[in-house]
């Protein structure tokens, strides 16, 4: 990964690379994940990047992040918490350890920033 102090992508048309899901985590379906880190710290605690996940429904222990969608939609379940419907344009934040199960409803994609403890 070559890293860049300052840069810009268009996130819809951004060249993703495969990110297998650990089979564990899917529910239904057979959702595919991609990525691509744009930034990361030196220390590795902060990274900036894309996420795309094709519909199925997946479970996942979060990390401290915030995300945008740019595409798609899906609706996210937090154990013992709230449920949140996502869209293009919507802004969500997940605490780190947050339980959550993701019904991807169209293939979604996001913007995200996640620092980690």
């Amino acid at each position: 990964m070559t890293m860049f102090s300052s840069l810009a992508v268009h996130i819809p048309d951004a060249d993703l690379e495969p990110d297998p899901l650990d089979p564990s985590q899917i529910v239904e379906g057979t959702p595919q994940v991609s990525g691509k880190v744009l930034w990361e710290s030196k220390d590795g605690r902060n990274i900036r990047g894309i996420w795309q996940i094709t519909p199925g429904v997946v479970t996942d222990t979060e990390a401290d992040e915030l995300f945008v969608v740019v595409s798609g939609r899906a609706t996210i379940a937090v154990q013992d918490g709230p449920t949140f419907d996502v869209g293009p344009g919507d802004a969500c934040v997940l605490r780190e350890g947050d339980r959550t199960t993701w019904t991807v409803h169209e293939t979604l994609r996001k913007a995200y920033q996640i620092t980690t403890s």
